[in-house]
């Protein structure tokens, strides 16, 4: 099984690159959906309360929202952040593991992970390619617009990644996402027949 991570900035397009591997055989893992989920989880919640108090809560649950608010508050430091991580990323990082190893049982011939800190949280240990997705700044502020993001929100939570450049070089292989959805289709296309993974019987619509 080839494990491929996906890599770029935000709003770059790195879900709809992971899609159209989607489209052609591949299982996604998803790291913000697996981080979402975690916080369900009892000794998380603990350590959350412990660490932010009940005004991340709403109802027994964390709020993501107001959660978001206070690790990303420009007046904090980033030691809010890296408190968050510390408590997620080990046990997100343990449920990738798992899953690949059930994929890789199950005989799937490629598995995404589509993981904004995939390199911040060291999870590129797991792929044996990183493909990273180009989409220009202002192609991005304008996608993060609709999002209801800021500028400056923009800049501020993409600094708290690692640096665009950083993950360009990092990768093994590059498309554009400033194209058309049909070419940017084609491009991830080539890199799967480039890599030998098996077509698919019918041609992916």
């Amino acid at each position: 099984m080839l494990v491929i991570g996906i890599a770029g900035g935000i709003a770059s397009g790195k879900s709809s690159a992971a899609k159209c591997f989607e489209r052609l055989g591949a299982t996604v893992l998803n790291a913000d959906l697996m981080g979402h989920q975690v916080l369900y989880e009892p000794e998380v919640k603990r350590q959350i309360l412990e660490n932010w108090g009940e005004k991340v809560f709403k109802e027994g649950e964390v709020d993501r929202s107001a959660l978001a608010r206070v690790v990303f508050d420009p007046a904090s430091t980033a030691s809010e952040l890296a408190k968050l991580e510390q408590i997620t990323h080990p046990i997100i990082g343990q449920r990738m593991g798992s899953l690949l190893a059930q994929l890789e049982l199950a005989n799937v011939p490629a598995a995404v992970l589509d993981a904004p800190l995939m390199f911040k949280a060291g999870w590129d240990r797991f792929c044996d390619k990183i493909v990273f997705v180009h989409a220009d700044l202002e192609t991005r502020r304008q996608r993060v617009a609709k999002r209801g993001w800021s500028v400056g929100e923009l800049s501020q939570r993409e600094a708290q990644q690692v640096e665009l450049e950083t993950k360009r070089s990092r990768a093994t292989d590059q498309v554009d996402n400033s194209l058309s959805k049909e070419e940017f289709f084609l491009q991830i296309e080539t890199l799967w027949h480039r890599w030998r993974l098996p077509v698919p019987e019918s041609k992916p619509t």
